[in-house]
């Protein structure tokens, strides 16, 4: 089976905290909310593709555990293929989130995260490759290898740092406002980042673009109230991707990815906004930010 997108990265079992205040020392809270459910950026951003008529694949690892079976179970209701997700003897990630509105504090257990590998039979597959944070080996074998088979690549590298041998490589280079200034200073030097594409998403919504020319665009018009910013950033990658892979500009890709991510911010889960292509449409004309679906 051919595919239009293999995403890599972390699956993990999300809990999430819902607060008005954290805990201080030795002190016990009730949360206001809780949701558990399935997480991990690149398998959010793989939930997003594939609802919006995507063939995706994914590479990841799981233990053989409820929480393992739980993924697999919703990739392959989703469509999702999943012969590049190994099943090991280790317990599944876990990752808990304690949320005050765009206030959040993570803590993360990798498990069987940290035994996925990249295959080159499976890339052989796909069009383009999609990488969440992994360990830096993992990532320079998956884009080189990704590269040679002449496969497009797009890169969210969370808190990682990117080797330039890596940023040159990559079609696309998505981060966050915050992890983008850390890592190379005021926005304005979105310039000089060398991937194909820069991208920073702005905190309060929208994003700055850097195109394969140059030329820089900042993108806004969505704003929401936060209710829990979890797979905001990973919504917005997919929007993107799928725009990109239809031959749509940068603009129109970043304001599909701005919507995706209004909408999941809203919600509290990284997964519980993800909606089908033909509701997509449909918020995208009620906001009338018209999009190229047609030319898709």
């Amino acid at each position: 089976m051919r595919l239009d997108v293999i995403c890599m990265g972390n699956l993990n079992y999300d809990i999430t905290f819902i607060l008005e205040r954290f805990p201080e020392f030795h002190e016990k809270v009730n949360a206001k909310e809780v949701y558990t459910g399935l997480g991990g950026s690149a398998g959010n951003t793989a939930t997003w593709l594939s609802l919006l008529g995507l063939k995706v694949g994914f590479i990841g690892s799981v233990g053989n555990d409820d929480f393992g079976r739980l993924h697999l179970e919703f990739f392959k209701k989703i469509g999702v293929d999943t012969r590049g997700i190994k099943v090991v003897d280790e317990p599944t990630g876990v990752a808990v989130m304690m949320v005050i509105g765009e206030d959040k504090r993570i803590v993360k257990y990798p498990g069987a995260n940290r035994f996925k590998e990249v295959r080159e039979d499976y890339l052989k597959l796909a069009r383009h490759l999609h990488l969440s944070s992994n360990p830096l080996s993992l990532v320079e074998k998956a884009v080189t290898l990704a590269k040679n088979l002449g496969l497009t690549v797009s890169f969210d590298p969370g808190e990682m740092e990117v080797p330039k041998n890596i940023e040159e490589k990559v079609d696309i280079l998505m981060m966050n406002e915050d992890e983008f200034k850390r890592k190379y200073g005021d926005l304005k030097n979105i310039t000089k980042v060398k991937s194909r594409i820069a991208i920073a998403t702005l905190n309060g919504g929208g994003a700055l673009v850097r195109d394969q020319n140059g030329k820089v665009y900042e993108v806004r018009g969505l704003s929401a109230k936060a209710v829990d910013t979890t797979g905001g950033g990973d919504s917005f990658n997919a929007g993107f991707i799928y725009g990109f892979l239809n031959g749509w500009d940068v603009v129109s890709s970043a304001k599909l990815g701005m919507l995706l991510a209004y909408l999941t911010v809203q919600k509290v889960g990284a997964r519980s906004a993800v909606i089908p292509l033909e509701e997509v449409k449909k918020k995208a004309n009620e906001l009338n930010l018209d999009l190229p679906f047609n030319s898709s």
